[in-house]
């Protein structure tokens, strides 16, 4: 069985980069394919693996302007030839779902998110856009959301990472998704002897993640704050961060975990499709503090009750306000003493690597069990959002 695994696009390196190699691992013959990729960003242990981009890689600087490309998505994504592979394994937050397979194919998405800036944050980008950019946006995002509507029919099973993605799923493309969370390297973390003062967040500095909210909470109250990552926004989180916020920029492995394991507790003010970071930090014992809505629900244990008890992995607010993070971080520091770095070192053990190729594993093998061609032909017709 020749079998292409698909990923979005290596320009980073992320969770879903990580899925990407997983998949690798459990198919080690699997051609790669992908939309663009920066050479330097390819995790490593896919440098030697046969990886095909497509058009879009052609052009100069493809890996830093290829979201400003959109329009061209759909004939990138297209023109890819997977023809005569027998199973095909997207791993897509972008355009990846809308590869064009062969009839006697099965294709099965690993869908991290459908694309953010055509869906539940097109309104939040659009307004990040000067005047032109936004009326350009407004045009090729209308056109290449109708494609990804049309594209998610070629799709034989969807596997959401959340069940939170799996609703968006529903809404979007009116599929139904089986959910499986998304692998994590938990047995990489160790509980330190005694944690440090400073809270940690780790992620890529974009407007969805809402590190400003962190920041700015933890510079009233004089809290140390340890960013790890880098982005667009880092210019303008600069200039929002007092002296106790410390920008790491991206680190090797070895610190990422040092700074886990020695963390007061993990910071997230995103709404997340799932929060593999928060899973990290668990591992090592280290609670967190997050919004409370989306695919972070499904990655913390949160308190049944007003008080919190030892089988609590977090503490939530419910607004994405300064004043509310301010309020979390002051329960939190009242409870501190409350959480268990074991109960919630084996919280994140549900999430480790081994269950996910064992899950995954088992869709693929029902899917193909299960596969007709003429099924792909009667996937329920696109859905206005």
């Amino acid at each position: 069985m020749r079998v292409a695994i698909v990923h979005h696009w290596f320009v980073s390196q992320g969770g879903g980069e990580r899925v990407a190699e997983v998949l690798a691992e459990m198919y080690p013959s699997a051609d790669l394919f992908t939309l663009v990729a920066d050479p330097k960003k390819v995790p490593p242990s896919l440098r030697n693996r046969r990886l095909q981009t497509s058009l879009i890689n052609r052009l100069p600087f493809s890996s830093r302007i290829y979201r400003n490309l959109l329009p061209l998505y759909p004939t990138a994504v297209e023109r890819l030839d997977l023809r005569g592979y027998d199973l095909v394994l997207s791993s897509d937050s972008g355009p990846m779902k809308g590869v064009t397979v062969s009839p006697s194919a099965v294709h099965i998405c690993y869908c991290h998110s459908p694309m953010r800036y055509l869906w539940d944050q097109y309104h939040h980008y659009r307004r990040s856009m000067g005047p032109i950019a936004r009326a350009t946006f407004g045009l090729s995002a209308e056109y290449v959301r109708e494609w990804d509507q049309r594209a998610s029919r070629r799709v034989t099973q969807f596997i959401a990472n959340s069940r939170y993605v799996a609703s968006r799923i529903r809404e979007y493309y009116g599929r139904e998704s089986v959910v499986i969370h998304p692998p994590v390297e938990t047995s990489a973390g160790h509980i330190a002897g005694k944690p440090g003062e400073a809270y940690l967040t780790v992620g890529r500095l974009v407007p969805y993640k809402r590190i400003d909210l962190l920041i700015q909470a933890c510079n009233i109250l004089g809290r140390e704050l340890r960013i790890i990552g880098t982005g667009p926004e880092e210019s303008s989180l600069r200039a929002l961060a007092g002296k106790t916020i410390k920008f790491l920029g991206n680190v090797d492995e070895a610190s990422l975990w040092h700074e886990y394991a020695n963390c007061r507790a993990f910071l997230f003010g995103g709404e997340e499709d799932f929060g593999m970071a928060m899973v990290e930090a668990q591992s090592c014992g280290r609670p967190v503090i997050a919004f409370g809505k989306g695919g972070a629900l499904e990655a913390v244990v949160s308190p049944k009750r007003t008080a919190y008890s030892p089988q609590d992995t977090c503490v939530l607010f419910d607004r994405q306000s300064p004043e509310a993070v301010i309020k979390a971080l002051l329960c939190f520091e009242a409870a501190e003493y409350r959480f268990d770095p074991l109960i919630i070192r084996r919280h994140a053990e549900r999430f480790g690597v081994q269950a996910f190729r064992r899950s995954f594993r088992a869709v693929v093998d029902d899917t193909i069990a299960n596969f007709s061609p003429a099924k792909r032909l009667e996937a329920p017709c696109e859905q206005s959002a």
